[in-house]
């Protein structure tokens, strides 16, 4: 579960993304417009994840994972998007999830177990006040958690190919659609996926994981 506060964010999460997404590629437009997100829960309870879907002016939706941590990543600089002050927690620094092994565990977990958004709730009075989704995901995988279905990394390196992010997790590659829309079997067939939907929207894929072969 993720424990929501009533904070002031600096910059706001819309203003750190376009300038972070001004930077990619894949991106057209960094005038974004937020149309909804959702949550993953990291077991130890450190790192935030969320992913957000954004559409640009010309109806592009952009899918953007993020994480959240209250120190910086050692050797992550690269997958930076940003800092802002936290009105509650104080310092953040946010970085691409997909360059981040807590946020790529999380995502290829819901993926392989057919696990689904965290619920959200706030604080109110020493009661607990559950925030509805603005979207909902879902795994398409069956497998029961443990460790083999719950891949870790000490670090991880995103590639980008158009509009496709392909991570190395473990013995798995993590493939996130960066624009939605964009084939992920282009590469060859995936063991599982993540679909997402919101209202007004028919199920659309958000990432999918593919098993490497042994050598």
């Amino acid at each position: 579960m993720a424990l929501l506060h009533h904070a002031t964010l600096t910059p706001s999460k819309r203003d750190l993304m376009a300038a972070w997404l001004a930077t990619r590629d894949w991106c057209p437009d960094p005038d974004v417009t937020v149309v909804a997100s959702y949550r993953f829960d990291d077991p130890a309870g450190e790192v935030g994840i969320e992913a957000a879907v954004l559409r640009t002016p010309d109806g592009t939706l952009l899918h953007v994972p993020l994480t959240y941590r209250g120190a910086p990543l050692e050797g992550a600089d690269a997958h930076l998007a940003g800092t802002m002050e936290h009105s509650v927690l104080g310092a953040r620094w946010v970085y691409d999830a997909c360059g981040d092994p807590v946020g790529m565990a999380a995502l290829a977990t819901a993926v392989l177990t057919g696990g689904s958004e965290a619920e959200q709730y706030f604080e109110e009075d020493g009661r607990r006040e559950v925030r509805e989704p603005s979207m909902t995901v879902r795994g398409s995988g069956s497998d029961e958690p443990s460790d083999a279905s719950s891949p870790a990394a000490d670090a991880v390196e995103p590639h980008d190919d158009g509009g496709v992010t392909t991570i190395r997790v473990d013995a798995r590659e993590v493939l996130v659609a960066r624009v939605l829309g964009t084939d992920l079997t282009a590469g060859g067939p995936v063991d599982g996926t993540l679909t997402g939907r919101w209202d007004g929207q028919e199920p659309v894929t958000l990432a999918a994981v593919r098993h490497l072969p042994t050598t």
